[in-house]
């Protein structure tokens, strides 16, 4: 199986440096076009939902403090060493497609709209310290709709 930064790095790969915010976003609608559109989980890790949309904290473990990236700065020893199948490539090539025009924000301010994050974020100011995860079932009944 990948992992979140074998689809990090294909990104990079087929796109170039962009915002951290814009690479977390790309990789949750990559793992959503993967759940709905193939029933498969591309890779383990979590998506949460932050104050700016979904974020992927261990990606974030590897950018933060930075606000641009590029391949570079995906070390491969985090690289799952499995690749990427075609099936998994496809879908990240289409989520390409129909969201690399927009701006890290306007993919925020978009997710912010969408149930997913919505319901995970929710009880952000009454529960503290606490992961508010994107829930596969919340994501395949939201955007299986669409």
């Amino acid at each position: 199986m990948a992992n979140v930064f074998d689809v990090a790095k294909y990104i990079l790969s087929e796109i170039g440096e962009i915002s951290t915010m814009k690479l977390q976003k790309l990789c949750y609608y990559s793992l959503v076009r993967g759940i709905v559109d193939g029933n498969k989980v591309m890779f383990p890790e979590k998506f949460e939902a932050w104050v700016n949309g979904p974020v992927c904290r261990e990606l974030w473990n590897v950018h933060k403090g930075a606000f641009y990236i590029d391949k570079t700065k995906i070390p491969n020893y985090l690289l799952s060493g499995s690749g990427l199948s075609a099936e998994c490539k496809k879908y990240i090539n289409e989520t390409l497609e129909t969201y690399n025009k927009k701006s890290g924000t306007e993919l925020s301010e978009q997710t912010h709209k969408e149930q997913p994050w919505i319901d995970a974020i929710r009880d952000t100011n009454t529960v503290k310290n606490t992961r508010h995860i994107i829930s596969y079932d919340s994501i395949k009944q939201f955007y299986g709709k669409k």
